[in-house]
């Protein structure tokens, strides 16, 4: 009997999203892991030069289903000849880290800030991350893969409901991933430079939660950890709710002397900043002040980062390039750049910061490392207050003052998404079409029309709409700039309501 018709459950693929796969737990069956890495490793046999006989290290996050989840990706590495090297559950650019130095692929398994009903699985190349090039060819070895599994007779292989009849063992962790990530900044950064400052780590289910605090401590710092949670917590830099921010004002309450607070998502990919009155700083934001004290020529962020950042870069004298969202963008732009342009950087809104080229501080080097990492711009972002002796709320509040809002609309019609793609493949038509629909609005005059990734308009005076329709769901994003929160807010607002300007919009194409 083929195996596709022994089982008892309909199997659900996975997809790429910004940067990796990811698919609800009960859809992430053994069978659906095995398939999907065995055909990651037949990419990299294709395309990176992948030998029977070689390592690839793993690594996971703290989630209930991550370590069934890797020993499913080690028994399909095994079976295709490959030497597993267990980093153990460190944050993902710790993983991706290890392997880069040894020029190796790696796999981590992590749903990043999702909720634990959902995870993901991550691929790394030998010279880092997979990028939107690579997924065609990834997606189209998955396929050749699934379909000789399903048609084969492997049901010694897996039960009927998609399980691996024989699971590998993972093998010892190797601490030197962990070992050789904390060194990188120990390295980097002057002992004692946080001497004397007292940081908060809200540790909840972040993988990188002891971690940040022993390199905390290392660098001087008075590291004091709270509210670890045993149970995954998904919290994401780009949906701060009211609810984590009442949280965050309450740990400064309770801790009138810290100097900051600090905490990353689940992966530790993704860095919170929240200063010593309890307010978080926006990723992109950051990103501001990570680049100076990098002392950056150029810097790559996505299209949908506040334009406060091309304020500040513009007075330092940075090359900015703004490029479509996720990092795998990101990164393709720092690698176009020469050597002229060193230092070369680049993030994410998510505040997820990645390092192109190597960066030298007072005689100190940093190894480039292409992937998105939270650790670092926590650290910047502390020590060049500590450096300028300046509180962490004054370091934010000598940026350029913009301010940013975000919106969500569902249940848009099928035919109503590839009209508006249509529109934003054609920038006279875009811009045509929106002068016409904006000219009798509140918003005033349409300055610009951005089409990087979806529809980023640019009213005078000087307040920005981005529309950017999902990848993967009947939504639409919504991203507003302005001189104020409130104005921020209000323009999501009447961007998203019923009749408001996006609804129009739709109506129009």
């Amino acid at each position: 009997m083929r195996l596709i018709d022994s089982l008892t459950y309909k199997p659900v693929e996975l997809g790429f999203g910004t940067s990796g796969l990811r698919g609800l737990v009960s859809d992430m069956t053994d069978l659906e892991c095995f398939i999907n890495t065995t055909g990651f490793l037949q990419f990299l046999e294709q395309y990176d030069g992948l030998k029977k006989g070689e390592k690839i290290y793993i690594a996971g996050d703290l989630r209930d289903s991550t370590p069934h989840i890797m020993q499913v990706v080690a028994q399909a590495c095994q079976d295709n000849d490959l030497e597993v090297i267990n980093c153990g559950l460190i944050p993902t650019p710790a993983a991706a880290h290890y392997a880069l130095n040894r020029q190796a692929a790696c796999i981590v398994v992590t749903g990043s800030h999702i909720p634990a009903v959902r995870n993901g699985i991550k691929f790394y190349k030998r010279g880092g991350e997979v990028i939107k090039e690579d997924e065609a060819a990834i997606q189209a070895a998955v396929a050749s893969i699934r379909t000789d599994l399903y048609q084969s007779d492997n049901n010694s292989a897996f039960s009927a409901e998609g399980s691996l009849n024989k699971l590998a063992v993972l093998p010892e962790v190797d601490i030197k991933a962990e070992t050789e990530y904390i060194d990188r900044f120990l390295g980097f950064f002057a002992p004692n430079v946080l001497s004397g400052k007292k940081v908060i780590v809200y540790q909840q289910s972040a993988v990188g939660r002891d971690i940040l605090v022993e390199i905390l401590n290392k660098l001087g710092a008075n590291a004091v950890p709270i509210e670890r949670s045993d149970k995954f917590i998904p919290i994401d830099t780009e949906n701060v709710t009211d609810e984590e921010k009442t949280r965050f004002k309450s740990f400064a309450d309770k801790f009138p002397d810290a100097f900051a607070i600090v905490s990353t998502d689940g992966d530790s990919d993704r860095p919170f900043v929240i200063d010593e009155t309890g307010i978080f700083h926006r990723g992109d934001v950051l990103g501001c002040v990570v680049m100076e004290f990098l002392g950056a020529k150029f810097a790559a962020t996505p299209i949908s980062s506040n334009d406060a950042v091309d304020t500040f870069a513009d007075y330092k004298g940075i090359e900015m390039v703004h490029t479509k969202i996720g990092s795998p963008f990101v990164i393709v732009a720092m690698d176009k750049e020469g050597p002229e342009s060193k230092p070369i950087v680049g993030w994410e809104v998510n505040g997820g910061f990645l390092t192109g080229s190597e960066i030298i501080v007072d005689n100190r080097t940093l190894s480039p490392l292409p992937t998105r990492d939270a650790i670092l711009p926590i650290l910047c972002a502390l020590i060049s207050a500590a450096n300028k002796n300046q509180k962490v709320s004054d370091l934010f509040a000598a940026l350029p003052q913009r301010f940013t809002g975000g919106g969500l609309i569902d249940n848009i019609l099928p035919n109503k998404i590839k009209a508006f793609r249509t529109v934003c493949s054609d920038q006279e038509r875009a811009e045509q079409l929106m002068q016409t629909i904006f000219s009798g609005t509140k918003l005033g005059r349409v300055k610009s029309v951005n089409l990087t990734d979806g529809l980023r308009l640019i009213f005078e005076p000087n307040e920005v709409i981005h529309l950017r329709p999902s990848g993967n769901a009947p939504q639409f994003r919504v991203y507003t700039n302005a001189d104020s929160q409130t104005r921020a807010d209000e323009l999501v607002e009447q961007a998203v309501r019923s009749d408001g300007y996006i609804e129009t919009l739709l109506n129009n194409l």
